[in-house]
């Protein structure tokens, strides 16, 4: 066992810790599985077809875009979202790394 628990968190784990607690609620993990490969959604697309109101649509998505789970474009009026896989690959990737370092 390392005894060290007063060590800081990497600056890579802080990151994946936002992740991770965005990832936590099943609603924002299902807006996250209505996107298709290469896909880009608004609110109100999200919207439609969940059971939420706007506005509680509009507070995952900010959630999830704050975490780095999404990313977005403003055009014109509409906010567009999309998976950020790099973001998604890197975090993961780390905790992969870490289980294959302490296995």
């Amino acid at each position: 066992m390392n005894s060290d628990y007063s060590k800081a968190l990497p600056s890579e784990w802080k990151e994946m810790s936002r992740i991770f607690v965005a990832l936590g609620d099943e609603h924002r993990q299902r807006m996250l599985l209505l996107f298709e490969p290469g896909e880009r959604l608004n609110v109100g697309q999200i919207a439609d077809v969940s059971t939420l109101a706007r506005s509680t649509v509009s507070h995952h998505l900010k959630i999830l875009h704050e975490s780095g789970v999404l990313a977005s474009e403003k055009i014109g009026k509409e906010v567009w979202f999309w998976i950020n896989r790099d973001a998604l690959t890197t975090s993961l990737g780390n905790v992969l790394d870490y289980l294959r370092k302490n296995a």
